[in-house]
């Protein structure tokens, strides 16, 4: 790897320092012989003509809901900045859910802000990072430049791209500073423009902006259930490339099982929704094992939670418990039938009109009624249920609303989330688990270390559900034969 610039750090902080400034350790000067060499004889290489992004209008109708929800405020919804990884190495980028959702852009450094107009409405505009400067050197001396970190579009391109005016990023804390009347930010992801609205701005309003940001993410536009039925079908068939690389994994570790399901969602989406937890054996009783540093043996379980991103940052999130020998034993079948039959019954509960809590409480009710049944709670069943005794061994929620993000909607109000009635467009993981710690001295210690979990993303339609990731099989006599056609 090269080593870095030390002159600046790029981002919007990055403007017209001159070249002169421009330095590393080991070229200290740039003499002007050079510097006027590298301004020269370059191709014109601007883009015409561009089509808009596939979400562009669908970006523009969520910002007019956005502008008539809160009419006459200042709206500011930055992507986010670089984080870094280790001195001068950054974590990949990814731009804040919201920035992204509103304009379809994923740059870094970039801030939308919606303008109040005086006959009502808003203005949008998309403050971005232009070309990297070719007069002052920033091209090929800063450590974000063109040709250290690749071309980013002109301004001109931006806007054919988002269908909406492009500023240069850097002029908008000065723009924001100077602005007047009532402001909302989206907090937590940059810094300098919340810095440069500090007099402007409340926590309250804020808070405010950011729940209804997350309710309108609660019903999906036919182009999200596009990207999320993508994006379960890429994972269904990461999870294939898994079950052919067992072997290999049996002879290294769970680390195999994470980088074979990391290269499909590299080859045909963005990255991984969320790190996968790649648990094999006792490690599948940890519900978010993601260290996926442990052996991968024979007779055991792999418990394989894992969803391949698009490249429109629609996530997936499923999961399958499997046997690593292709075929279940007699008890981590009863369990893993338990399971399967709780997951059934918490997807006939998702419906239009049903209420979110439903799935929930009709999974957790088979597990309970298995746990009685098996002699390790004592009954009633609804005695159990109104303790939640069973939650020793099933300890989760049975699922969460998907989208861009993983658990998406978070900052909802409650009353508008898990209080709410399930509508059309809506999209939710159902995964309901049983885990039999190792330590777990209440139960036979041939349940000890066992940990099983099925889950899909389920879509609510107009007459029932749709589960986006039915490519995989979840019985569990289809669970094997589907392994065994895939390992020959």
């Amino acid at each position: 790897m090269a080593e870095a610039t030390t002159g600046t750090d790029g981002g919007a902080e990055s403007d017209d320092k001159p070249i002169k400034e421009r330095k590393n350790r080991l070229y200290p000067v740039v003499s002007d012989e050079l510097a006027a060499v590298m301004k020269s004889d370059w191709a014109d290489t601007e883009l015409r003509g561009l089509s808009p992004l596939p979400q562009s209008s669908y970006a523009a109708a969520r910002r007019a809901t956005l502008s008539a929800r809160f009419p006459g405020e200042r709206i500011v919804v930055p992507a986010g900045n670089l984080r870094t990884r280790s001195n001068d190495t950054e974590y990949p980028f990814r731009a804040s859910t919201e920035y992204a959702y509103l304009t379809g852009d994923q740059t870094q450094d970039a801030v939308l802000v919606l303008e109040p107009q005086r006959g009502g409405g808003h203005a949008a505009t998309a403050y971005l990072l232009p070309r990297s400067n070719r007069e002052n050197g920033e091209f090929w001396l800063d450590g974000q430049g063109e040709l250290w970190v690749g071309r980013r579009h002109s301004l001109t391109e931006a806007e054919q791209l988002l269908g909406l005016p492009c500023k240069d990023v850097r002029k908008a804390a000065d723009a924001l500073r100077e602005a007047t009347g009532p402001v909302r930010v989206v907090r937590g992801h940059d810094a300098g423009i919340e810095a440069a609205l500090t007099d402007k701005v409340t926590a309250e309003r804020d808070t405010e902006l950011t729940e209804f940001l997350s309710e309108m993410r609660l019903v999906k536009d036919e182009f999200e259930i596009a990207e999320l039925q993508k994006a379960c079908d890429s994972t269904a068939r990461g999870f294939e490339d898994v079950v052919k690389a067992l072997d290999k994994a049996e002879a290294t570790s769970e680390r195999y099982i994470e980088g074979t399901f990391f290269l499909r969602a590299r080859v045909e989406g963005n990255d991984v929704g969320y790190g996968s937890i790649c648990a094999a054996g006792p490690h599948a009783t940890t519900l978010h094992w993601v260290r996926n540093d442990g052996p991968v043996r024979s007779g055991e379980l792999l418990l394989l939670d894992a969803g391949v991103e698009t490249h429109h940052l629609y996530t997936a999130d499923v999961t399958r418990t499997l046997p690593i020998s292709g075929t279940f034993s007699p008890l981590q079948r009863k369990i893993y039938d338990a399971v399967h039959e709780s997951q059934q019954a918490g997807i006939d509960a998702v419906k239009p009109g049903a209420a979110y809590r439903d799935f929930h409480e009709a999974s957790q009710r088979v597990l309970a009624e298995k746990l009685v049944e098996w002699g390790l709670l004592e009954g009633p069943v609804e005695r159990v249920l109104e303790l939640a005794l069973q939650r020793r061994w099933t300890l989760h929620g049975t699922g969460h609303m998907l989208g861009m993000d993983v658990h998406d909607c978070a900052h909802a109000r409650t009353e508008t989330y898990v209080d709410c009635t399930l509508e059309p467009g809506m999209v939710l993981t159902v995964e309901p688990g049983l885990y039999f710690q190792t330590d777990d001295l209440s139960v036979p210690e041939e349940y000890r270390g066992i940990g099983v979990r099925i889950e899909d993303d389920i879509l609510v339609t107009d007459d029932g559900n749709r589960n986006l990731s039915q490519g995989l099989p979840r019985g569990a006599a289809e669970v094997e034969a589907w392994m065994a056609a895939l390992r020959g």
